[in-house]
């Protein structure tokens, strides 16, 4: 992600020392990230059910305070293969839509469901009642992802959201501040990737799960 007004958040964090105490660095190397959260988020086991029906396990980090809410929901693809076997060996003979291939969509369709991911994501927030002001193409470490602006039809509250696969886990952060709140540049610029032993991945060159992550090309070097 771009780290947009990096000088504005360091201001807040001058004028307003106070404010800026109550956020806080929580790292989870186990879901492979970090971020700037009010305090101790609550962590909720769930599951998440990708664009073809897939049910995968998933993970929502979340922290609300009055009309503010902060989250991070990680939801784990690594499975998604076996599952797409599973599907094909059940299809009805000759149904096509359900197989899939070896090759490009994957048995079951579960990499053009993988490839989709991040997109199908970004869907979800559109669907609900808000007004789309801002979706565009972003990179987070360079970590090929998406980022939508979004105000609500109901209370006018914005909406902040970033999402992005990596390494076979989605991840979708999400910060709703309320009608004429500051924008929550804390949280926006603090959101980090983190490797299998909890130190920051950076690449030298863009990461895209489309290729990478499925191995279509080797991951590039950190």
């Amino acid at each position: 992600m771009r780290r947009i007004a990096i000088t504005c958040a360091l201001a807040l964090l001058v004028t307003r020392p106070a404010l800026a105490q109550e956020w806080t660095e929580y790292r989870s190397v186990r879901d492979g990230f970090q971020a700037l959260f009010l305090g101790e988020p609550r962590v909720t086991e769930t599951t998440w059910t990708s664009q073809t029906g897939f049910t995968l396990p998933a993970r929502v980090y979340a922290v609300e305070r009055g009309g503010e809410r902060y989250s991070v929901t990680v939801a784990d693809y690594t499975g998604i293969e076996e599952l797409g076997k599973e599907r094909a060996r059940k299809c009805p003979a000759g149904a096509e839509t359900c197989l899939g291939a070896a090759g490009l969509s994957g048995v079951g369709y579960w990499k053009h469901d993988t490839r989709g991911a991040p997109l199908y994501a970004a869907s979800l927030f559109i669907k609900r009642d808000v007004k789309l002001t801002e979706m565009f193409w972003n990179q987070l470490y360079l970590v090929s992802g998406i980022t939508l602006q979004l105000t609500s039809n109901v209370d006018a509250s914005r909406t902040y959201a970033w999402v992005a696969m990596h390494e076979m886990k989605l991840y979708v952060a999400e910060a709703t501040v309320p009608k004429g709140a500051p924008e929550p540049l804390l949280f926006v610029t603090g959101l980090g990737l983190l490797d299998t032993n909890g130190n920051e991945t950076r690449y030298p060159t863009l990461y895209s799960h489309e290729i990478h992550g499925l191995r279509e090309a080797p991951v590039p070097a950190r």
